[in-house]
């Protein structure tokens, strides 16, 4: 369960501060294209690094065999 804990830390973080922080003060404010964006690029991060993951741990095995 550690593998994914700097997934969850970077994703919650990132969010957190982006729609807590930084988009509420914008003109970019609310719901729109452009949080949609923010929200698709910090989400689509996800099966990108469950895929890594998965890459190194097959990577792994085979090397023990």
């Amino acid at each position: 369960m550690l593998t994914y804990a700097p997934l969850a830390v970077h994703v919650i973080s990132t969010l957190v501060v982006g729609f807590g922080f930084v988009l509420p003060g914008s003109p970019i404010e609310g719901l729109n294209v452009y949080t949609l964006g923010f929200l698709s690029a910090v989400l689509g991060f996800v099966p990108i690094y469950i895929a890594g993951i998965s890459l190194a741990h097959r990577q792994e095995r085979e090397r023990k065999c």
